[in-house]
């Protein structure tokens, strides 16, 4: 079966209206400082999101993408009104925020909203020190909303308070964005605190992985790069807790969308049912979609 015959419920991606949101990052004069981010700089809608000349994604998975950091509703207040498949949102909410329960009570109004993505990378071990993050995370536990968790793997410090909270809340779902960035330089290598600690989420029942992102390290990736990476995954967390996904509009830095698709069923549809939880079935779970939500279930 070809891939454009696979249910897919892209678990990653973001969309666009310049018109409306502000996308700071996409700026020249802002990081990160691509020769190539002006291609990123127009509007991007949910019918872009097409694997063939006939077949669109069943579903999607939309991330914050610095639409108003200030209004993060908003962002959900214009997919709400412009999306028609069906979607889920992750919005953007600043853990450290005086106002965090004001802003969990705004974005839990809007039905699509099942979790918050704070960037960490670089900044994550101060982030996740921070003396209002301990309720902040116990507030989405409660709250039953998800944490997008976007860091280094290799940053052994940040993982070490991140596992922490994982063992506390254990009714926390911790998903770990761009498969934890495992490459190194050249990036074709491992590194090797990203293989020590996937081993170490292994653990912790509530934490999951995407594998995307690949264009923002390099923009020649190809198949043969990313099939270690998702065997490693799978080796240490078991097919439940993988999820492949585009990181669209980026991907398209790299190649189009139908043939970043098609390059995940390349390395990964030998397995029928392998390949369905990565690209439809463990995104149904990790973000609480209905099944009665597509045509085909």
């Amino acid at each position: 079966m070809s891939q454009t015959q696979q249910p897919i419920i892209d678990a990653h991606l973001h969309l666009f209206d310049r018109a409306l949101g502000q996308y700071a990052w996409l700026k020249s004069d802002n990081p990160p400082f691509w020769p190539d981010k002006h291609l990123l700089d127009r509007d991007f809608s949910e019918s872009d999101l097409v694997l063939s000349k006939t077949k669109p994604v069943l579903g999607f998975v939309h991330i914050e993408a610095g639409f108003n950091n200030a209004q993060p509703y908003t962002e959900i207040d214009w997919l709400q009104k412009t999306c028609r498949l069906p979607f889920r949102s992750v919005a953007f909410a600043d853990l450290n925020a005086a106002n965090f329960v004001d802003q969990i009570d705004r974005l839990q109004a809007r039905r699509s909203v099942v979790g918050i993505r704070h960037i960490l990378d670089e900044q994550a071990v101060a982030i996740l020190s921070a003396s209002t993050l301990p309720k902040a995370l116990a507030l989405l536990a409660q709250r039953q909303l998800s944490f997008d968790a976007q860091l280094s793997l290799a940053d052994s410090p940040a993982i070490d308070k991140l596992l922490y909270f994982a063992g506390k809340h254990q009714e926390l779902d911790i998903i770990i964005n761009h498969a934890g960035w495992p490459f190194g330089k050249p990036e074709v290598s491992f590194q090797p605190q990203w293989q020590y600690n996937i081993k170490r989420l292994a653990n912790f029942n509530n934490i999951a992985i995407k594998l995307s992102g690949w264009e923002m390290t390099d923009r020649a990736w190809q198949a043969d790069h990313v099939k270690p990476i998702l065997v490693q995954c799978l080796e240490s967390l078991g097919p439940e807790r993988v999820m492949l996904a585009s990181n669209f509009p980026l991907c398209t830095l790299s190649c189009s969308y139908a043939q970043l698709w098609q390059r995940y069923h390349n390395i990964a549809a030998d397995d029928g049912q392998l390949y369905r939880q990565l690209t439809y079935s463990n995104a149904l779970k990790w973000y609480k979609f209905n099944p009665t939500d597509f045509i085909q279930g």
